[in-house]
């Protein structure tokens, strides 16, 4: 059963900034420690990727899947939904950002994750935080840097 996981962090950036990192998935395997490959494989009509192709080697866990992507028209929010997995039945996420003052903005990551694998409830959701914290931390680090 897929299960849903929330957080934000506050990055010193404006919303451009972050969506422009969030978006070049080439340079991914720079700053998110699990992506060892990420690819493009389809371009939206906006110049923004709509299928990407993940390699995620994160230890014990190993997977390739792709995404496709959603991105508002107003740039401050992504979401997207798994297209194919080895080891997922379900990913679903997206990034919200609410600028608070200039240079100020936050960040929402909501993520949605249904292995194939079942896995003990306590054990998902230690994982689950795991991954949304990371995901936020290095993105914070990548835009502040």
């Amino acid at each position: 059963m897929a299960e849903h996981t929330e957080r934000s962090i506050v990055i010193n950036a404006d919303p451009d900034a972050i969506m422009a990192v969030i978006a070049d998935f080439p340079n991914y395997p720079d700053w998110v420690s699990a992506a060892r490959e990420v690819e493009v494989t389809v371009m939206g009509s906006h110049g923004r990727a709509r299928e990407v192709r993940f390699v995620l080697d994160a230890g014990v866990l190993q997977d390739t899947y792709v995404l496709s992507y959603e991105w508002d028209v107003d740039g401050l929010a992504v979401s997207w939904s798994l297209v194919s997995s080895e080891l997922q039945r379900e990913q679903r996420g997206r990034y919200v950002l609410s600028q608070q003052v200039p240079g100020s903005t936050k960040v929402t990551y909501e993520l949605t994750v249904d292995p194939l694998v079942p896995m003990i409830g306590q054990l998902k959701r230690r994982a689950e935080k795991a991954i949304t914290e990371a995901a936020l931390n290095d993105l914070k680090k990548r835009v502040e840097d």
